[in-house]
């Protein structure tokens, strides 16, 4: 039996009309996304707001460009960090699947990325039409509360350039 691959995180630092950060988890064939305003933090007391938003395709997983003025999400997007995760629910001793978890508002996996590793969290605190959750890193050997990875690794994994650097190129 062939060995399926992992599924994959991915973040994007996108500078629309404000500067944040697109967490994305793929999930079923897509990427089941939220808005971090703030961005990931590597120190487990810190709540990061994220507000979840539809869902992308995976062909969007390694965007990198310019949405041109008027269309959805206008800005430049740079892929931030990007890897293969682990779902870490489980009820009973069985697992639960990540579609699961979210639907029931609490998800918890392990990331293997550039920048960000081990254990994190989304829970869900407000449904609505945008539901709100937070994004909490868990404590494990991969917390560091003095580490700030969003000031001081800006550029793209996949192209080593910043978001300001996208943004000045010509379209």
């Amino acid at each position: 039996m062939p060995r399926r691959r992992a599924p994959i995180f991915v973040i994007q630092k996108h500078a629309a009309t404000s500067l944040h950060y697109d967490f994305r988890l793929e999930v079923d064939g897509v990427l089941r996304s939220w808005a971090v305003p703030r961005g990931p933090s590597t120190d487990p007391r810190d709540k990061r707001l994220a507000v979840e938003v539809e869902d992308h395709s995976l062909a969007y997983a390694d965007f990198e460009g310019v949405h041109p003025e008027g269309a959805y999400g206008a800005g430049a997007v740079i892929v931030w960090d990007t890897g293969p995760y682990r779902n870490l629910n489980e009820r009973d001793g069985a697992e639960v699947s990540m579609a699961e978890a979210l639907d029931a508002g609490h998800a918890s996996f392990w990331l293997e990325g550039h920048k960000l590793a081990g254990g994190w969290s989304l829970s869900r605190f407000r449904e609505g039409a945008k539901p709100q959750w937070l994004l909490v890193k868990r404590r494990d050997e991969h917390a560091d509360a003095r580490r700030r990875p969003t000031s001081t690794q800006p550029e793209s994994v996949i192209s080593g350039r910043t978001i300001e650097a996208v943004a000045a190129e010509p379209g």
